[in-house]
C-alpha cells in the first residue's frame, strides 16, 4: 500500500511511524490519562484499514486525521491534543517555507500527483520542471498574498476550484481566437522581427505556427485558429506558380495550351498546400512553448466561413489535406504512426456537407474515417449552433471554441467599435477572432449537495453562499488583468493576435462590454442530483432539480455581467487532475457515500455518468437540454468501440449531431505497445496495491515509457497519462454505440 507524502511524493505505507506518533504523544500525558498499549495497537489497525478501503494511496493528512478521531473515540482527550499541537508546530515550520519540499520533489521526479497533473506534459523534461517550479512559487504568493483567506480555504478543501493558480501571480488570460486573419493579411512582429504579409500559402502556415508558439506562451490556456484564414493564400501561391511556369514555358519554347498549363499549376497548388499543412501538423507536435507542452491549438475548419465559389473551393482543398495527413497520424520514437494529441481538429458540419449527395459530402466521409482512427474531428453543427448564439443584430453565428469547449458570448460589441484596433475590422459585423476569456473558477456541486444534507432549502441557500464566494473570486481574476499593459504580451495586444494597441496603452477596455469573457465553471451535476433526488438527472425527478440548478447558475452569471458589464458565462468545467482533487475533498468532508462520493472522481459539468448505460443518441438528445444552458462552454461525447470499418455508423452519429446538438465528439481508442507492437487498446489494470495502471493486453508491458495511449478526457486528448481518479474514470466508461 502506498501513501503521498506531503512533497508529493509516493512512500510505502509504514504502519510503525504512525504507532511512534501516537505513543509520543501518548507519552507526554501523565500515567492517568495514558492509552494502553492494546488500544495503540488497536487505533494502529483500524487506520491501516481505513486506509486500504480508499482505494487510492491516501495522504499523510488524511492518515493524521484518522489518527486524531481514533483518539478522541477513546475520550483520550489530551493524548489527542498534544497530537493536534504537534501537527501544529510542524505546519508552521513548513509553512514558513512551503515550497522548498514540492520543488525538490519535483525535481527528482518523486512528485506523483505533479507527474499527472496535465496529460500532456511530460515532467521529466526540464522545461516541464522549469514551469512547474514556478507554478509552485506562483501558487505560493497566490495563496499566501493575492487571494482572499475564504477563497483559498475553499479552494483548498475542493468548495470551489480557482483554477491555473500557478499563473495567477502574472497578469495572464486564459484562452483565446486568434486573429490570424490580421496578423497574415496586415502584417506582424514576432521576437521584434517585422513579418510582412505572406507570399505564398506555406510560407503563411509557417507563420501562422510561429505566432502560435508565442501565444502560447503568453496565456494559459487553449487557442483556436481558422483554416479559413489560410485559404485566401492558397490564390497568391497560385498567381505565383502560373507566373513563373508560364516564363519557363515561353523560355523553353514549349508547346502548351492554357488547359496544360493550368495543370501543372494545379498539381504544384495542391504540393504546395500539402507542403503547408505538414509544417502546422508537424510544427504544433513538435514545438515545445515556455510551459514545457506542445501549443494546446485547435483547428476550425468551416466551409461557410469564406465566400463560396474559388476560395470555398481552395478552403476544401486544406480541409481534405488536414484530415489525411492526421488520418496519417505522425511517428513516434520506433517509427510507428500514432495519433498525436494537437493541433485538437474541428469540423462544421452544414448543409453543403452533412449529406449524401451534397456538394462537400466526401470531405464528410473523410472526417469520419479520420475520427474513427485519430479520434478528431470533433464537430460542430453550424444549425444548432446559430439557433444558440445569437448576436446584438439579432442573427445566429458560427465560430469555434477557444481550446477545448469554452465558446465565447454572441456578438454584442457593435456598438464599442474597433475598440482592438484590429486592421480587419468590419463595422457592424460581429466579431469573434481577437477576444479571449479572462478566466476559469469551478463551483463544486456535489459539495454544496452534501453540506445540505438533503434540505433542499438549505441547498438553494448555500448554493448561493457558494456563488458568491465564486463571483468574489472570479472579480479577483478580472482585477489582477485591470491595468495590464499591453507591453505585457506584444504578440497579444500590440501585434494583431488579439489587439492592435499602442505601447504603454492598457488592455482594460477589452475587459468589458463583451470583448471577452470570464467563467463560472461548476461539476458534478449527476452526483448533486443523485444525493438530492436519489436517482440520475437522466431519470424522472432527477432532470427538473439538475434543470433548476443549471437556471440558477445561469441566474448568477446574468446578474453579474449586467452589475458590471462584464460577460460573465456558465461553463461545464472540463474536469481534469482536478476530478480526482474534489473526490478526495468530498470523502473526506463526507466519507463515503454511495453513488455519489464513492469514486475517486466526479462527474464532467452536465455530463451523463461514465458508468450509466444508455445508447449514444438518446445521450446526445439529454445532453443537448443542458449543453444549451453552458453558453460558455460544453462538449458532449459518445463512447465507442473501433468503428475504423463502419463508417456509415460514424456518419450517422454524425448526422444526428447536426440535427440535434451544437457541439459534439466520438471517443475511441488509439494505443501502440513499444515492446511487442500492439496496436490495439492498452488496458487498465490493478497492481498488487490496488494502484491502477496501464497494461498492454498481448505482453503484459506496464512500461508507460514503453507504450503510446491517446485517450479524450476534458474534450481534448492527453497522452501523458493521468492521475489515480481520471485513470478510474477511463475505465469506468461504457460503450454508447
Amino acid at each position: 500500500m502506498k501513501i503521498i507524502k506531503r512533497s508529493g511524493e509516493e512512500a510505502e505505507f509504514d504502519a510503525s511511524k504512525i504507532e511512534a506518533a501516537i505513543i509520543k504523544a501518548n507519552d507526554s500525558v501523565n500515567e492517568l490519562e495514558k492509552m494502553k498499549p492494546l488500544t495503540i495497537h488497536l487505533i494502529v489497525n483500524a487506520v491501516t484499514e481505513e486506509c486500504s478501503l480508499m482505494d487510492r494511496a491516501p495522504s499523510v493528512e488524511e492518515i493524521q486525521d484518522m489518527v486524531e478521531n481514533h483518539i478522541m473515540e477513546q475520550n483520550a482527550f489530551n493524548v489527542a491534543r498534544n497530537y493536534i499541537t504537534y501537527r501544529y508546530k510542524r505546519a508552521v515550520v513548513r509553512k514558513s517555507n512551503s515550497t522548498d519540499q514540492q520543488i525538490l520533489s519535483l525535481l527528482d521526479c518523486n512528485n506523483e500527483e505533479v507527474k499527472q497533473e496535465n496529460s500532456n506534459k511530460n515532467p521529466v523534461v526540464n522545461s516541464v520542471q522549469r514551469d512547474y517550479m514556478a507554478g509552485e512559487v506562483s501558487k505560493d504568493i497566490t495563496k499566501r498574498f493575492l487571494l482572499p483567506e475564504d477563497v483559498v480555504d475553499a479552494h483548498e478543501k475542493g468548495i470551489i476550484h480557482f483554477h491555473d493558480a500557478d499563473y495567477f501571480a502574472q497578469h495572464m488570460h486564459n484562452c483565446c481566437l486568434v486573429n490570424l486573419e490580421d496578423m497574415l493579411q496586415n502584417g506582424t512582429v514576432i521576437s521584434e522581427t517585422m513579418i510582412e504579409r505572406p507570399k505564398s500559402f506555406a510560407t503563411a502556415c509557417n507563420i501562422a505556427t510561429q505566432a502560435i508558439a508565442q501565444i502560447a506562451s503568453n496565456q494559459y490556456g487553449g487557442q483556436s485558429i481558422s483554416l479559413s484564414h489560410l485559404a485566401p493564400f492558397v490564390q497568391v501561391s497560385r498567381d505565383k506558380f502560373y507566373k513563373k511556369i508560364k516564363e519557363q514555358f515561353d523560355r523553353l519554347h514549349v508547346d502548351y495550351t492554357e488547359e496544360l498549363l493550368n495543370e501543372v499549376v494545379e498539381e504544384r497548388v495542391l504540393d504546395e498546400i500539402k507542403q503547408g499543412i505538414q509544417i502546422i501538423q508537424y510544427q504544433v507536435t513538435t514545438l515545445m512553448t515556455t510551459n514545457g507542452q506542445a501549443p494546446f491549438v485547435t483547428v476550425f475548419m468551416y466551409l461557410n466561413e469564406v465566400p463560396e465559389g474559388r476560395t470555398r473551393d481552395d478552403l476544401a482543398l486544406i480541409i481534405e489535406e488536414t484530415l489525411r495527413q492526421r488520418i496519417l497520424g505522425v511517428k513516434n520514437e520506433k517509427g510507428v504512426y500514432i495519433t498525436p494529441a494537437f493541433p485538437k481538429l474541428i469540423y462544421v458540419l452544414e448543409e453543403d456537407n452533412v449529406r449524401e449527395g451534397s456538394r462537400y459530402f466526401e470531405l464528410t466521409k473523410l472526417a469520419a474515417e479520420c475520427t474513427a482512427k485519430r479520434m478528431v474531428p470533433d464537430y460542430i453543427s453550424e444549425k444548432k449552433m446559430k439557433e444558440y448564439k445569437i448576436n446584438a443584430n439579432g442573427g445566429g453565428d458560427c465560430y469555434p471554441c477557444m481550446g477545448c469547449r469554452s465558446f465565447l458570448t454572441p456578438d454584442r460589441t457593435m456598438e464599442l467599435g474597433n475598440v482592438a484596433k484590429a486592421k480587419n475590422y468590419v463595422p457592424n459585423q460581429a466579431k469573434y477572432y481577437g477576444r479571449f476569456n479572462q478566466g476559469v473558477v469551478t463551483i463544486n456541486l456535489v459539495d454544496v449537495a452534501c453540506s445540505s444534507g438533503r434540505d433542499e432549502t438549505a441547498f438553494w441557500q448555500i448554493l448561493n453562499e457558494r456563488l458568491d464566494l465564486c463571483y468574489r473570486a472570479l472579480m479577483c481574476r478580472h482585477e489582477r488583468l485591470l491595468g495590464t499593459l499591453s507591453d505585457a504580451a506584444p504578440i497579444l495586444w500590440q501585434n494583431g493576435a488579439l489587439a492592435r494597441l499602442e505601447k504603454g496603452e492598457p488592455i482594460d477596455k477589452l475587459l468589458f462590454g463583451g470583448y471577452s469573457t470570464i467563467s463560472l465553471g461548476y461539476a458534478g451535476l449527476h452526483e448533486c442530483t443523485y444525493y438530492m433526488k436519489g436517482c440520475s438527472h437522466t431519470q424522472e425527478g432527477g432532470k427538473d432539480f439538475a434543470l433548476a440548478v443549471m437556471y440558477r447558475l445561469n441566474d448568477a452569471c446574468k446578474g453579474w455581467k449586467e452589475k458590471h458589464n462584464i460577460d460573465f458565462s456558465l461553463y461545464g468545467t472540463p474536469l481534469e487532475s482536478t476530478t480526482y482533487k474534489f473526490a478526495k475533498c468530498l470523502q473526506k468532508r463526507f466519507g463515503k457515500i454511495e453513488g455519489v462520493t464513492d469514486k475517486n472522481y466526479i462527474t464532467n459539468s452536465y455530463h451523463v455518468h461514465v458508468s450509466e448505460e444508455i445508447n449514444a443518441f438518446d445521450k446526445l438528445k439529454f445532453e443537448s437540454e443542458f449543453q444549451a444552458l453552458s453558453p460558455g462552454g460544453a462538449i458532449s461525447y459518445v463512447e465507442v468501440p473501433n468503428m475504423k470499418d463502419n463508417l456509415d455508423a460514424v456518419i450517422t452519429v454524425m448526422q444526428y449531431i447536426y440535427d440535434n446538438i451544437m457541439y459534439a465528439e466520438l471517443n475511441t481508442k488509439s494505443d501502440y505497445c513499444q515492446e511487442c507492437g500492439y496496436d490495439g487498446e492498452i488496458q487498465i489494470v490493478s497492481d498488487e496495491d490496488g494502484k491502477l495502471i496501464w497494461e498492454c493486453p498481448n505482453c503484459g508491458n506496464r512500461n508507460q515509457d514503453k507504450m503510446n495511449v491517446a485517450r479524450r478526457t476534458c474534450g481534448y486528448i492527453g497522452t501523458q497519462f493521468w492521475n489515480q481518479g481520471r485513470t478510474q474514470e477511463i475505465k469506468d466508461r461504457v460503450l454508447h454505440l
